[in-house]
């Protein structure tokens, strides 16, 4: 117990520290849109910066003194030395604060995302009477579309419901809601409505599904009504948050880390202004980091600054210096050298140039260090170590590969993902890691996980093209991706011709 709790506190000291303003201030108190999306994200970029597809923030502190390495002897100092500062663990009554005000604030309006991207405060005001107000405007001041009236008084009825904390009602008036939309009641003159206005509508009511089942406790329930109202509306920074709340509530807090970074970008890149929400997302996404660092018991990690590009021996000092730091990690060392891992930080994404940090993992597996070495020298990821790609896979076959490997290298990766906003090799990596994944998933006959896979690969991919600037060729994959993933969910075809089935057997 004593040597498990010296490891836990070791690794308390690789988790950089949000900000004292944050603690000083939490002390106070579907595939049809993707090409839309792309020019989208692509107008609001060029509005702020050149450079915010690369946006991360700039640290100013570290917590432990033996992460900071002379300038001199590794290239790998930002500047000024690291000052070493102990970190303390964020309450969980912290976590609640903010998932109150950020995820199950009450949205009393549908939010047109995609007629125009988040105003200034004082437009957003005017929509609403509350601060909370997330609803947009539309452009040039010209009326929202009409929402079809039964629609709308079925919505009433639930949103009456859920504040009268009566939630098991409320599903099942918003699943109603839902079911209309999907009959195509939804806006009052369809032919004059486009398709990014009925998808922010059920994308509202799946959002809206994912808060009661929440309240209800029912978080494997609310988990693919949170992916969906991503796949509907990607550029909507609570959509990502709730999806974070649920991967809390499931104890997978990798998933939730990740969801909170999108939500901090997306924030930033839709119009948001207020600090104050900015500092609780970042708080957040920091929380999750710790305890996916600290339940994790299989590896351990370290963070290491850097500025210019970081040669072999250089990485093999900084293995030497994660050794002396983690002995119970030292199986197989491996640090990601595709990097631009970056951390929450009270700065805002445009404002001070990025600061990127190596991320070097530790193992007691030094199987599972190997594989993921190996992954990660390919250009696209696979997700199976089989020797003959062409020969189907026997359930026998993938229930040894998923207890040997699978389930043992599927935390790695999401843990990799936690800090990596984007990958310069193949921008659907991780949509592809996680189709791989279900595909996995369907062989073993786990039919509701693969389903709940498939779903969070499409919000994955869905969101790339606001988080990074896409080639033609990559949205092309995307594309092909989506609609092959959409067709898995239907039933439609078998799983043998998926496009990543096929960058498989390449």
């Amino acid at each position: 117990s004593s040597k498990e709790s010296n490891v836990a506190a070791n690794k308390w000291n690789d988790i950089p520290e949000a900000l004292q303003e944050v603690k000083n201030h939490l002390g106070d108190g579907a595939a049809e849109n993707i090409m839309k999306g792309i020019k989208m994200a692509e107008k609001n970029k060029e509005k702020e910066s050149n450079d915010v597809d690369r946006a991360s923030c700039k640290r100013k502190s570290e917590n432990d003194a033996k992460l900071s390495v002379k300038k001199e002897e590794t290239m790998l100092e930002t500047g000024n030395r690291l000052i070493p500062t102990p970190l303390s663990h964020i309450p969980l009554k912290s976590l609640m604060d903010i998932e109150e005000e950020l995820v199950y604030t009450d949205d009393e309006d549908i939010s047109f995302e995609f007629a125009e991207p988040v105003g200034s405060t004082s437009t957003r005001s005017a929509c609403r009477d509350s601060e909370k107000a997330d609803a947009l405007s539309a452009p040039n001041g010209s009326a929202l579309p009409q929402i079809d009236k039964q629609l709308q008084t079925t919505l009433q009825e639930a949103s009456t419901c859920y504040r009268q904390n009566n939630y098991t009602a409320a599903v099942e008036q918003f699943s109603t809601a839902l079911e209309l939309c999907s009959k195509g009641a939804a806006i009052d003159n369809p032919f004059e409505s486009s398709p990014e206005d009925i998808s922010s509508i059920a994308s509202f009511i799946e959002t809206k599904l994912v808060t009661c089942y929440l309240k209800l406790r029912k978080p494997d329930d609310a988990l693919n009504h949170s992916h969906r109202s991503i796949i509907l509306n990607p550029a909507y920074f609570r959509n990502h948050l709730r999806q974070a709340a649920v991967f809390r509530c499931l104890e997978r807090y990798s998933e939730a880390a990740r969801s909170t970074m999108i939500a901090d970008y997306m924030y930033w890149l839709t119009g948001g202004t207020e600090q104050h929400i900015s500092k609780l997302i970042k708080l957040y996404w920091q929380a999750m980091i710790e305890e996916a660092i600290t339940t994790e018991e299989s590896f351990s990690v370290m963070y290491t600054p850097f500025v210019t590009e970081v040669k072999a021996d250089k990485i093999n000092k900084i293995k030497d210096m994660f050794a002396k730091k983690h002995p119970d990690y030292v199986e197989h060392i491996y640090t990601d050298p595709h990097g631009l891992h970056i951390l929450p930080q009270m700065a805002r994404w445009p404002s001070l140039p990025p600061q990127h940090y190596l991320l070097t993992l530790g193992f007691r597996n030094k199987h599972i260090g190997k594989i993921l070495e190996r992954w990660s020298s390919r250009k696209l990821p696979i997700f199976s170590d089989r020797k003959a790609p062409f020969s189907p896979l026997t359930k026998e076959e993938a229930k040894r590969y998923w207890d040997n490997t699978g389930k043992k290298i599927v935390p790695v990766m999401d843990f990799i993902r936690s800090t990596k906003l984007t990958d310069n090799l193949c921008a659907c990596s991780r949509g592809i890691e996680k189709l791989h994944y279900a595909s996995l998933l369907g062989h073993l006959q786990r039919v509701e996980e693969q389903s709940q896979v498939i779903n969070q690969a499409m919000a994955e991919l869905a969101t790339i093209p606001y988080l990074q600037d896409i080639s033609q060729q990559d949205a092309e994959l995307l594309q092909s991706l989506m609609a092959d993933a959409m067709d898995t969910l239907e039933g439609r075809r078998s799983d043998k011709g998926r496009v990543w089935n096929k960058i498989q057997k390449v």
